[in-house]
């Protein structure tokens, strides 16, 4: 690992921020170097701290502790990031015999020089208790790599020296910070602590020796490691088996994800030629199976990752039923290790869901879990690094992992219970959450409307369309609304087969599957039956009713595999229009291929019921823009509306607000209510027709 501390950098660095102290700003710049290294901070796996003097409101000077606040990424912090505690009231808390975790955080909290900061790391004590200026602490996957052996002491001295002491693991909070700091004071000729399956602490009275001892010391560990790989390294098999066709086993997999779930969950998929090799090599399940590199990591993935391995299985069936059985053999095992633990501290705890976040899958990869997409490619990213460390530490010895019992500890920590009930209350106000969904006619008003509500109610979602102008344009609108990584667009031509399976294709390699699909693609043209071309009608066929039949055809084949391992029900919610049941002279075209359409939603309802598939309609009126986006079919149809009845845009759209009996404006958020309405499933409803038109008497379904 390189040291990347450049002196004219830090110094630029400081310059650069004038308000801000200088060892502050020196904090925030090595902070930032050991952020960019995902082998030693792995999604929020470290913190750093400097120890500076603070002026109070009454003209006080108090020595205050800067610490890594709770939410903040290394990489990108700044200033805000480094909550300031009162640091004399916080040493004082090292006489106390013992100090409840809640306590514990209580007091970091009520001892904020700002109480608008974010909370401090939860190894504030740690850093509080040691004297030096500048602490580093990182889960460095080198040292802890280390650490997960069999008697690992003798070996960690002769590879780092005797400047380090070495500490077993410890639960973090009041424990872990009084065994450092009296572990300091016992060798204060110390320049870093090892924590077995936790990572290193590194301090000094500067930022560029503190981060210089950490780059040091996690460098003569990833040196000896790589020394050992390439002397012994790791057999390969030969001709192993054809890979899986991901089109057909990850659907099934999100599917087996499903069964006996609240909600579904999103796949990452992370697959290049060394994981392949890795997970195909000797004894790679016997090396790779076990249990995770540092508790911080069970968070993340739990305990055991899920080892699925279907290549010999070529038939659907075959590999259905050994997908369901895999799973169900690792839920009663997470079962069972659960009640044990629960059973040994006659303690209540509330029982995470017991599905694997972290499947390793040889022949194709690595599969993160998550309700979110954040939260499957971060089990993704920790799934990676743990095979790469497991696979250098097998080079070395055997790996230990942790007593089933320190995991359950980290694992069920009461602070984390404490998050998992904000959780659930997040959740209820996100019932689409682990969903995706593809909404076509993406470039249009309405998606706009469909989209955004679709992203509120918690879904990833995609949206297609033919014109990648206005598509880009409705991804960029939402993007600026909601997280842009939860929207994508995809180029789509609805009418062509070849189109629609290869965009149906990319989002099952992206997330596994499908749960709600909305064929909102439209074309509307104006003219008298006697006026009609033919090839202007063939059009409105195509995408109006055509369209529609060829996403709910290429659609089926996901839904029935999601449905064979899973129970989950799946939606198609067709936007059809108020002119199925209320047609309009001279439009002929466009009310036809929508009532073929809505009629082919009915057929749909009937054939899909038996995999739990959900058809429903929704006949809107006249919509006619959102935040600047134009409806494609009132581009068309608006201009001989306003000739005919002699009116101005404005005027057009009053004619439509006061011909309906609520005499409102139907929105294109209006759409996208019912659309979550029924992805939600809150009602067992299936064929039914919901207007979204204010009431027009004659549009009533009949």
């Amino acid at each position: 690992m390189k040291n990347r501390y450049r002196k004219h950098e830090a110094r630029e660095f400081v310059l650069a921020q004038p308000a801000c102290h200088p060892d502050l700003a020196r904090r925030i710049y090595t902070s930032r170097l050991i952020g960019r290294e995902s082998c030693l901070v792995l999604h929020g796996g470290g913190n750093t701290s400097v120890k500076l003097p603070k002026e109070t409101l009454l003209g006080e000077m108090k020595d205050a502790l800067y610490i890594k606040g709770s939410g903040w990424d290394l990489a990108t912090i700044q200033e805000p990031g480094f909550p300031a505690l009162d640091l004399a009231y916080l040493r004082r808390l090292r006489a106390l015999d013992a100090l409840t975790d809640e306590e514990m955080v209580n007091q970091c909290l009520t001892h904020l020089f700002d109480s608008a900061s974010p909370p401090p790391s939860i190894e504030a004590l740690v850093h509080a208790f040691l004297p030096h200026r500048f602490v580093d602490h990182t889960h460095a996957d080198a040292i802890v790599t280390l650490t997960n052996m069999a008697e690992p002491e003798a070996r960690l001295r002769d590879i780092l020296g005797d400047s380090i002491a070495i500490l077993p693991w410890i639960m973090p909070g009041f424990p872990l910070a009084k065994t450092v700091s009296a572990c300091y004071e016992n060798r204060p000729d110390i320049e870093a602590i090892i924590l077995g399956n936790h990572g290193i602490f590194t301090f000094a009275e500067t930022a560029e020796q503190a981060y210089g001892r950490m780059i040091h010391f996690v460098s003569l560990a990833e040196e000896y490691l790589h020394s050992q790989q390439q002397k012994k390294g790791g057999k390969k098999k030969r001709g192993g088996a054809p890979s899986p066709d991901p089109g057909i086993f990850l659907p099934l997999l999100r599917g087996a994800l499903t069964r006996d779930a609240s909600s579904p969950f999103l796949l990452h998929i992370r697959t290049n030629e060394v994981i392949r090799q890795r997970l195909d090599r000797e004894r790679a399940r016997e090396i790779f199976s076990t249990g995770v590199l540092t508790p911080d990591h069970v968070i993340r993935t739990k305990n055991y990752p899920l080892w699925l391995d279907v290549r010999e299985f070529t038939e659907e069936e075959r590999m259905a039923e050994a997908i369901a059985s895999a799973m169900a053999t690792y839920e009663s095992a997470y079962t069972g290790y659960f009640q044990e633990q629960v059973a040994a501290r006659n303690e209540p705890r509330i029982m995470l869901d017991s599905k694997p976040r972290l499947i390793f899958a040889p022949g194709l990869g690595i599969i993160g879990v998550g309700v979110t997409e954040k939260d499957a490619v971060i089990a993704a990213d920790i799934g990676e690094h743990t095979l790469a460390a497991k696979a250098m530490g097998a080079a070395v010895a055997p790996y230990q992992e942790l007593a089933a019992g320190h995991i359950f500890d980290m694992e069920y920590w009461s602070l984390e219970q404490a998050k998992l009930k904000k959780g659930k209350m997040l959740a209820a106000s996100r019932p689409l959450a682990g969903r995706t969904a593809l909404v076509t006619g993406g470039g249009g008003a309405i998606a706009v409307g469909i989209g955004r509500q679709l992203l509120a109610a918690g879904a990833r979602g995609f949206l297609s369309d033919i014109d990648p102008v206005r598509l880009q344009r409705v991804c960029e609108l939402l993007g600026q609304e909601f997280d842009p990584t939860m929207i994508s667009g995809i180029a789509m031509d609805v009418t062509e087969a070849a189109s629609v399976q290869q965009g149906l294709h990319e989002i099952v390699m992206k997330y596994g599957g499908l749960d709600i699909l909305v064929p909102n693609a439209g074309l509307a043209l104006v003219s008298t039956l006697a006026e009609l071309d033919d090839l202007a009608l063939k059009r409105a066929l195509d995408v109006n009713l055509i369209g529609v039949f060829q996403m709910i055809k290429a659609a089926t084949p996901i839904f029935r595999r999601q449905r064979r391992t899973g129970h989950l029900p799946a939606h198609i919610i067709i936007n059809s229009s108020k002119n199925v049941f209320a047609p309009g002279a001279a439009f002929g075209a466009y009310s036809a291929s929508k009532a073929g359409a809505h009629q082919l939603g009915k057929i749909a309802a009937l054939e899909l019921a038996e995999i739990g598939v959900r058809v429903n309609m929704i006949n809107a009126d006249g919509i006619f823009a959102d935040h600047g986006i134009s409806s494609g079919l009132w581009d068309v149809v608006g201009p001989d509306r306003m000739r005919s009845r002699n009116l101005d845009p404005a005027g057009l759209q009053e004619y439509y607000r006061n011909r309906n009996l609520l005499k409102t404006e139907v929105l294109a958020d209006h759409v996208g209510h019912a659309v979550v309405f029924f992805a939600s499933g809150l009602t067992p409803t299936t064929g039914a027709t919901l207007p979204v038109d204010g009431g027009i008497a004659a549009a009533f379904p009949r």
